[in-house]
């Protein structure tokens, strides 16, 4: 009998050390501080090449996850298996903060943190595959304010991915390069997707819905870079109507309710083969600093410029739009220029133009607000004239721009 007992141990010893290194082989139960400590530990003592896989399971934590070490990948079991929740949250201001480059994330869920759930911060090569975050309660202004987060990175690939009810976006990729958002779901967000200061970005076949604002393009005055050069195409952009619960004073919180797709202060940004519908301002908006709702002087920067320019859009199905504005202004000129019962049209631009740039009154043919949409609706609202001459003439915008080459993207598979 002892002898049999020994030589169990034996095994059980024999395979313990045989096991591979991970962060957990089991799913520890909810609240466990071994998880969370194990997790914390895998992180600080990571190296070059290590992939840390997260198990099964839904693992309460308390203090925020950071990682300062390139050519780490974090994965789970999935975005409904391996959930980390941070409602408990007592340390740290995000839920990941990740400051390296060629950094992968895969496959696991964050959700209800304190602030932001994911950043990833000045570096290079991102990818993120099958994540979710969210918060679970719905939209709160309470809420973090950036479910995936990537700011000052070059080459950055998301996809398959969900942002739920973020304070600000759900997904934001702040001044950054070279950039594929792709096969996403944002959905009750203020911002579903936002692409801001950010250069070469490719932005399609994701779902944007039930947020206030669907997908935005967007430059900010004082930031290192402004944005340029991109394309938002086949994607669902549909009944982005939720009250913007944004906080008071942040960008985000001027965006109105019902808005599908919103440019504003950005250059070449093209919007093509989207289905953009039930959006309840407009599908499309296309604005400039002055006349968004959070202007201030920081917009007289000598090196901001507040005016969208080389804006194309084409090929949309759109329907259902402006029934309801989200915008004091917008709901007096929807009745006052299309009676009670009437709708916005389609695609609003604030008619605002760089008086600088103008040749013989008009902007030069590469810089225009063109258009290329079969019954399509069109208001300019000559916001700088306090929509003293609002003109529903499409004409003028019925032009084409060079198309903008795609993004190369050799992330992910």
């Amino acid at each position: 009998m002892l002898r049999v007992l020994l030589l169990m141990v034996l095994s059980v010893f024999i395979l313990g050390c045989g096991q591979e290194s991970s962060v957990s082989t089991q799913p520890a139960p909810a609240g466990s501080d071994d998880f969370q400590k194990s997790l914390l530990q895998k992180l600080i003592s990571a190296k070059p090449g290590d992939v840390i896989e997260l198990p099964e399971g839904r693992f309460d934590m308390t203090r925020g996850l950071s990682l300062n070490v390139d050519g780490v990948t974090l994965r789970g079991a999935g975005m409904d298996k391996t959930v980390l929740s941070f409602k408990n949250q007592i340390q740290g201001a995000e839920g990941l903060l990740v400051n390296a480059s060629d950094f992968t994330l895969q496959d696991l869920a964050i959700e209800d943190t304190k602030g932001d759930a994911i950043k990833i911060n000045q570096g290079e090569n991102l990818i993120v595959q099958r994540v979710r975050t969210e918060w679970t309660d719905g939209p709160k202004t309470s809420n973090g304010a950036y479910g995936i987060y990537p700011v000052q990175m070059n080459n950055v690939l998301i996809e398959d991915s969900v942002a739920i009810a973020a304070s600000d976006a759900g997904i934001y990729v702040g001044q950054s390069t070279n950039i594929v958002v792709r096969r996403n779901r944002a959905e009750y967000n203020v911002a579903g997707i936002e692409i801001e200061n950010s250069i070469g970005a490719d932005v399609y076949e994701n779902i944007a819905t039930n947020n206030t604002g669907g997908i935005l393009v967007f430059n900010m005055p004082n930031l290192p870079q402004p944005g340029h050069s991109t394309r938002v195409y086949n994607n669902e952009v549909n009944g982005n109507n939720t009250e913007n619960f944004g906080a008071e004073g942040t960008p985000v919180a001027s965006v109105p309710a019902g808005s599908g797709i919103v440019i504003n202060s950005n250059d070449k940004v093209e919007i093509f083969n989207n289905r953009i519908k039930d959006n309840d301002t407009a599908n499309i908006l296309v604005t400039s600093y002055f006349t968004a709702g959070f202007f201030s002087d920081k917009a007289s920067a000598d090196d901001f410029d507040p005016y969208p320019e080389s804006i194309f859009i084409y090929d949309n199905e759109m329907s259902g739009a402006g029934g309801t504005p989200g915008d004091v202004r917008l709901k007096a000129l929807r009745i006052a220029e299309y009676g009670l019962t009437g709708n916005l049209p389609d695609i609003l631009w604030d008619g605002v133009v760089n008086p600088q740039r103008l040749v013989n009154g008009k902007l030069p043919d590469d810089l225009r607000l063109c258009i290329q949409q079969e019954n399509a609706g069109f208001i300019n609202l000559d916001a700088a004239n306090d929509f003293d001459s609002v003109s529903k003439d499409i004409t003028p915008h019925q032009c084409e721009l060079a198309k903008l080459p795609a993004i190369t993207m050799t992330l992910g598979s």
